[in-house]
């Protein structure tokens, strides 16, 4: 396990591990259990994607067995379920195990780009009055597709 970016979390460290974490950093959460089948096939994917995003995710682990009454405030119904939580909040979710393709492309989703990063470097500089660097962060940015014609 790439223990630095999954981490195992119950009903009592969910709002802390993932509801205020993901504030900061984009968590997935993958409800599983050991007994699980298709879980044993996506968990290995999700956690060799968290240390290849080194640390553009974190990974949180709840065992669906000894978190029931999470599971069900999340609509667990069926296992693996996985979701995606981005500024306090769910935004996207999964069940059953994907392909590795079709679970980059869901990340793809949840993790922000390159273009957000430099969008909210841009804000804060902002913020601060730093227009000089505000300025810096913008023309790093792709430049936006051509309209259709």
């Amino acid at each position: 396990m790439t223990a630095t970016y999954v981490r195992d979390v119950d009903a009592a460290a969910f709002q802390r591990d993932v509801v205020e974490r993901s504030k900061e950093v984009p968590v997935v959460v993958d409800f599983w259990a050991a007994w699980c089948g298709p879980c044993k096939i996506l968990g290995p994917i999700l956690e060799r994607l968290a240390g290849e995003h080194n640390g553009g995710f974190e990974l949180a682990k709840v065992d669906v067995d000894s978190n029931q009454t999470l599971a069900g405030q999340f609509g667990v119904q069926g296992i693996p379920t996985v979701v995606g939580f981005r500024d306090g909040r769910p935004v996207s979710r999964f069940t059953g195990a994907l392909p590795e393709h079709n679970v980059r492309q869901w990340l793809g989703g949840i993790i922000p780009s390159e273009a957000d990063l430099l969008v909210a470097m841009a804000g804060d500089r902002l913020d601060e009055g730093d227009l000089a660097a505000l300025i810096a962060y913008l023309r790093a940015l792709p430049p936006l597709p051509d309209e259709p014609k």
